[in-house]
């Protein structure tokens, strides 16, 4: 049985990389702190303009369902035929690329879902999608 003549050595830790990224990090926070007191100083009054809108990209596509009854729901919330196209329009004014989604159910009659597709027209809105199930074939 061989028997332990040295003690082995116990691991170190090496603290240099970790002082390192320390100092890196007061000296970021020290100079991002001296920047926005910078842009607190300045005295500027911004100008006025009569058109607003959004700057950010247009949002998701609006989802129409056509039930088979012939309800119509935009978002989950029913409404008209009139109230859907008011609201296309108002939302297109926001975002001139808004889409939408109409999902018509497969037992209802096509003249809704034709209908909507009228409405969603002379709202201006261009983007159209009709929301289909493919038939999934066994072999």
């Amino acid at each position: 049985m061989p028997l332990k003549t040295h003690r082995d050595e116990l691991p170190s830790l090496n603290l240099t990389p970790m002082i390192d990224i320390v100092f890196l990090l007061i000296i970021f926070f020290m100079v991002s702190t001296s920047f926005s007191q910078m842009e607190r100083d300045i005295r500027l009054q911004v100008p006025r303009v009569k058109s607003t809108g959004p700057l950010t990209p247009a949002p998701e596509k609006k989802v129409i369902n056509v039930y088979r009854d012939g309800r119509i729901t935009l978002d989950g919330q029913p409404v008209t035929l009139e109230e859907l196209q008011r609201r296309l329009r108002h939302a297109r004014k926001l975002y001139p690329d808004q889409g939408v989604v109409i999902r018509g159910d497969g037992q209802g009659t096509f003249q809704r879902v034709a209908e909507v597709l009228d409405s969603c027209r002379q709202a201006g809105l261009k983007e159209l999608a009709v929301s289909v199930q493919p038939i999934r074939i066994r072999k």
